[in-house]
């Protein structure tokens, strides 16, 4: 069985990890279940193990919290959906990037319940939306934006941190940071896109396509 929790209003960064870190641990210890934690942050910038100190580019802006996912700089707030996923990869075929490929999955096949097409990309990480109504790049191909964050951590084979997907937050509060490292490309949501998608909408969409991706 995997729990779902969904905490109203916005919850503290160091918080979240603190909880996220002890139900790791009683999971590992068969003292708990598994479990989604969906919430919402105040505004701020997260900087994952492989984070570069001049990608924070407004260091004043929001608080920054070095934490110990993976990945590089990323922006929560207001807005943005946050998926933890504290799952037991261990007894799910203790194959990290076939889970890294299913966080994916989730998030293409969440995205596809309101007609947004999500593809990832390699060298890229995140899932990715093209924008054939945006200029061009510079080199000719089509625009593209990013939507939704991964970064996860594992401890004794239980998985935390997890996904984000932007639903509707401020999106120039991106700019304070170079997202994931990457220059070429912007953020989008899907409030953004045109969609009038509420936060409730999104968690009854993941909740659903959750097990036909985790629980076949």
């Amino acid at each position: 069985m995997v729990e779902w929790i969904i905490s109203e209003g916005l919850t503290d960064y160091r918080t979240a990890e603190a909880w996220m870190e002890d139900r790791a641990n009683a999971i590992a210890a068969g003292e708990a279940e598994e479990c989604i934690w969906l919430v919402e942050h105040p505004a701020l910038y997260s900087a994952g193990t492989s984070a570069k100190a001049s990608d924070l580019t407004d260091p004043e802006r929001f608080p920054v919290y070095p934490t110990k996912r993976g990945g590089q700089y990323t922006y929560h707030g207001p807005g943005q959906r946050v998926a933890y996923t504290l799952l037991d990869v261990g007894t799910r075929g203790r194959d990290v990037r076939c889970f890294v490929r299913q966080l994916e999955d989730w998030v293409i096949t969440t995205l596809d319940q309101f007609n947004v097409t999500g593809e990832i990309r390699p060298g890229r990480v995140g899932v990715w939306v093209t924008r054939p109504e945006k200029p061009l790049n510079a080199d000719g191909t089509t625009a593209e934006d990013k939507i939704a964050a991964i970064g996860i951590r594992l401890r004794k084979w239980i998985s935390y941190h997890g996904i984000s997907i932007n639903v509707e937050p401020d999106l120039e509060h991106f700019s304070g940071i170079v997202p994931c490292g990457i220059t070429e490309h912007g953020v989008t949501s899907l409030v953004d896109l045109g969609l009038p998608v509420t936060m409730q909408d999104l968690d009854v969409a993941l909740k659903s396509t959750f097990e036909t991706i985790f629980e076949q």
